[in-house]
């Protein structure tokens, strides 16, 4: 099996490991409540997920 001549040096692999992650996750905006939510996500605030309500939630003012 074929070897490397030669060992990568700590910066190449370091540069090599530190662009995995680039920019911050993108948001969509919850069609119902208008809340900003990760996309394919159930909406945190008010519990609807592709224009259905998957969890009932309580209002804090009750």
């Amino acid at each position: 099996m074929a070897q490397p001549k030669r060992r990568w040096s700590k910066a190449r692999t370091h540069k090599r490991r530190s662009t995995w992650k680039l920019e911050a996750p993108k948001f969509a905006k919850c069609p119902n409540c208008g809340e900003p939510v990760l996309p394919h996500t159930l909406c945190s605030k008010c519990g609807y997920y592709d224009g259905k309500q998957i969890i009932e939630k309580k209002d804090n003012n009750e």
